[in-house]
């Protein structure tokens, strides 16, 4: 499979309708702490926009209202892994991506049998509190010879400006929050990711 290789990774469907009309072509909605209503309602207007505008939605942790919406790609942490049905995944089609961080994690997830790998943090993050140090960009690389022809998402403090850094080292996509979430004006950043990872968006397809 593809991957775009601008990874957007956003908390609300506000930013999706926002930013997604722009020309983005992969964003994870990343909601926590809601109640299910109202995280049904975001994953619907979610896909509205996805669907419109061509962009490929991956909803984070709710695999269970991911297929009662009708989505196609879930994402997973390490404890969300454990909990979730995963051939109740994969009954409904969904395609899967999941977080590592370290080389016992990633055992975990490839038992998976995921459609991507994300590895990180590349580089320091203020997203969350995390026990793992900075990977370093030599990580990207080691990871990427470890999962072979599997996609390799890296995140963790990735600005436009590092994301060639990692696409460079193997990975297929780098993800970001708050480079563009943060930044004082969110769709010229935005903006600025398309044209950085433009040179990437027709590289050669990785087989499914």
């Amino acid at each position: 499979m593809k991957l775009d290789p601008f990874y957007l990774i956003v908390d609300s469907a506000d930013w999706i309708e926002r930013l997604v009309p722009l020309g983005v072509k992969l964003v994870q909605l990343r909601i926590k702490d809601i109640s299910e209503t109202e995280l049904r309602q975001q994953i619907r207007r979610a896909r509205a926009v996805c669907l419109a505008y061509g962009c490929q939605l991956i909803v984070n942790d709710y695999w269970r209202l991911a297929i009662d919406e009708g989505c196609d790609f879930i994402h997973l942490g390490q404890e969300d892994l454990v909990d979730a049905d995963l051939d109740a995944i994969r009954r409904a089609d969904l395609k899967l991506g999941v977080s590592t961080h370290d080389v016992s994690e990633l055992e975990t997830a490839l038992g998976a049998k995921p459609d991507y790998v994300a590895l990180g943090p590349v580089w320091p993050t203020i997203l969350k509190k995390m026990k793992w140090q900075p990977q370093g960009i030599e990580r990207v690389s080691d990871w990427k010879r470890r999962i072979g022809a599997l996609p390799l998402v890296a995140i963790g403090g990735i600005t436009a400006e590092r994301a060639l850094l990692v696409l460079d080292e193997g990975a297929a996509s780098a993800a970001v929050v708050t480079d563009i979430t943060l930044n004082a004006d969110p769709e010229a950043r935005t903006r600025q990711w398309l044209a950085a990872t433009a040179p990437w968006r027709n590289r050669q397809e990785v087989p499914a």
